[in-house]
């Protein structure tokens, strides 16, 4: 028996040939997946199924135990990554009805060097069982065992796999009945196939309660541009060292996927001045977040010292609302800070000039504090629409999804629909 793998876990593969197995109760069908560092393939080609049992260095096994072997020297240089597939027959069927499936890669004369017993499936039908990847010369194997929102469809066409017909096929066929649409339709990005397959299934998770909460306030299929604005004042040195302002821009991100063109979150950093910073994007959520969330010192170019570590909304909110034109599309703004409004009168003279352009205000607030100003914003006068909204969230680890969304979102589309009655929005 070879070595146990856990979820997440890597082995290094020293064998030129190797095949990759699983064994099941359930019956269910192996394919691949060939993909390059961008995380999709070059063609159909790369795909690997039982219409297209064969691709460079891949070949299907089929049989009683369907199994994929692999020769590492004939697999193509642009080709980073081999993902594992394995889908059940019925498709009425989930993992979580059978026992659970076991993956193992073995050299050619069946010795097993690794296995991976993929535990904890319950509704899903599709599972990412084994990840074998490029590091230098070496190959590894990654444990994966992540289900797939959305399908086999979904799994195969995030990657650049067109099911409109076989690949290969002279003729089109029929997709096979595991090629089911996702029951809630959400947006996929481009980036999103690069992540690994836990962020994946996470962003997933993520997106579909997004989705859920623009289809219960009839607002699916509206596309916004989101800005993010986050509070660098000294006050919130906490949510900075313990990682809350990394996981809200990872929190973020879902909404920007499901409502933005391009799925991007524009960003600033603001205390006494701003800093305008790039895009946040799906492929690189966690890198944007290391390199541009600080509170003092110089990275990547930007002096956060210059930017203060007191607050003053003013700057920021100015610059934003220059940004902003009668007769764009909507945008969404999502705020988040500790409070401490100090300039109450021009604050509030500012939102009220800000209601006739297209924009809604969500102001978030983090930790325990002070709101003042914030807490009045729904209930303030002489403006042509809402153009705002607040709620405080005292720990936002605790806080899950569902109802994050919810309330960052659920002002939004009456906003919308208020702004078209006024002439704001077309």
């Amino acid at each position: 028996m070879g070595a146990a793998l856990v979820n997440g876990q890597n082995g290094s593969l020293d064998e030129s040939r190797v095949v990759l197995s699983v064994r099941t109760e359930a019956a269910v069908d192996v394919s691949a997946l060939l993909v390059t560092e961008t995380g999709a393939v070059r063609s159909d080609a790369d795909f690997v199924f039982f219409n297209q049992p064969a691709a460079p260095g891949v070949v299907l096994r089929v049989g009683v135990a369907a199994a994929l072997e692999v020769s590492f020297a004939e697999v193509p240089a642009e080709i980073a990554q081999l993902r594992a597939v394995i889908t059940l027959d019925d498709p009425d069927a989930t993992f979580g009805q059978f026992a659970a499936p076991v993956a193992t890669v073995a050299d050619p004369s069946g010795n097993v060097l690794y296995e991976y017993r993929i535990e904890g499936l319950g509704s899903e039908s599709v599972v990412i069982a084994l990840e074998l990847y490029r590091r230098g010369a070496q190959w590894k194997v990654r444990a994966v065992g992540q289900g797939y929102a959305g399908g086999f469809a979904a799994l195969v066409t995030d990657h650049g796999v067109r099911v409109d017909d076989a690949p290969g096929s002279a003729e089109p066929q029929p997709a096979p009945p595991h090629l089911a649409q996702p029951d809630l339709p959400v947006r996929t990005v481009p980036g999103e196939a690069a992540l690994s397959f836990e962020k994946r299934g996470k962003l997933d998770m993520r997106k579909r309660e997004v989705a859920k909460v623009l289809i219960s306030k009839d607002a699916w299929g509206i596309r916004a541009r989101i800005v993010l604005v986050i509070d660098k004042t000294g006050s919130m040195i906490k949510q900075y060292r313990t990682g809350v302002v990394h996981r809200v821009v990872q929190r973020m991100i879902p909404v920007a996927t499901q409502l933005d063109d391009n799925g991007a979150l524009e960003a600033y950093l603001y205390a006494l001045s701003f800093a305008k910073l790039p895009d946040i994007t799906v492929a690189h959520g966690d890198e944007w977040a290391h390199t541009y969330l600080h509170l003092g010192g110089t990275h990547a170019g930007i002096d956060y010292d210059r930017i203060g570590g007191r607050n003053d909304e003013l700057p920021i909110m100015r610059d934003i609302i220059a940004s902003l034109r009668p007769g764009d599309g909507p945008t969404l703004i999502l705020f988040f800070t500790d409070g401490g409004f100090a300039k109450k009168r021009e604050i509030a003279a500012l939102m009220r000039e800000a209601a006739r352009l297209p924009a809604f205000w969500q102001f978030i607030g983090l930790g325990r504090a002070n709101y003042g100003l914030l807490r009045s914003l729904d209930e303030m006068t002489d403006r042509i629409v809402d153009n705002a909204g607040f709620f405080a969230l005292d720990d936002i680890d605790k806080v899950d999804d569902g109802e994050l969304y919810a309330r960052l979102l659920g002002e939004f589309p009456d906003w919308l629909r208020a702004a078209k009655t006024a002439g704001i929005l077309r």
